[in-house]
């Protein structure tokens, strides 16, 4: 982005950033990074293209930008896990958070699992140098939490897998959920509610 070295960005430019961070988001959650192209994002921006990339240099900048926010935005939950909590409780609530965001942010779960599926060739080195240590303490937590007795015994690691797994699958097969189910608020607290008890009654020693 253009600009004096250190200068604050400008109301102006914090909103512009905004309006093509936000058009980028539907046009990546929708083609993938190789169909997506700059000019469907500024016509979903508004703006033109020129205008676009005094903002940043090119399609990559823009989704290593919206993944990266993203990558913070998924670990929160996880890291915020207490190891002095109840378990049980810090477990639920974890799944109970994952189900919310897969409800709120829909879009930004789609992109996060098109990088993946795609091998992560953006996001890879995120995953090892910031994942990767919080998902092995995690581990070490929950396992700690069963040789104690607390929670039933289990693989850590494959347990949290379950847990993305259950709750991304109402972010990522959305359109599928509102074909079979097409009740969206009684879908969506039943899923809540089914998830999170399926979670106690496999956790429960």
């Amino acid at each position: 982005m253009d600009g004096s070295p250190g200068k604050k960005p400008s109301r102006i430019q914090k909103r512009n950033r905004k309006k093509i961070m936000d058009a980028a988001l539907d046009v990546f959650s929708q083609h993938g990074y190789r169909g997506a192209t700059l000019d469907q994002i500024a016509d979903a921006a508004g703006m033109s293209k020129p205008n676009l990339i005094y903002y940043f240099d090119g399609k990559e900048a823009i989704h290593v930008a919206l993944l990266n926010g993203l990558m913070e935005e998924w670990m929160a939950p996880i890291i915020e896990m207490d190891p002095q909590g109840d378990p049980m409780a810090e477990l639920l609530g974890y799944v109970r958070r994952k189900m919310e965001m897969s409800h709120l942010y829909p879009r930004e779960s789609r992109l996060f699992a098109l990088e993946i599926i795609q091998g992560a060739p953006r996001m890879g080195p995120h995953l090892e140098s910031s994942l990767k240590p919080v998902f092995d303490e995690k581990c070490a937590l929950i396992r700690g939490w069963m040789e104690q007795g607390l929670i039933a015994e289990m693989d850590p690691g494959h347990l949290i897998f379950s847990i993305w797994a259950m709750t991304q699958h109402y972010a990522d097969f959305d359109a599928q959920v509102q074909v079979l189910m097409p009740d969206a608020a009684l879908a969506r607290a039943s899923a809540n509610t089914h998830v999170v008890e399926m979670f106690r009654r496999l956790l429960t020693p």
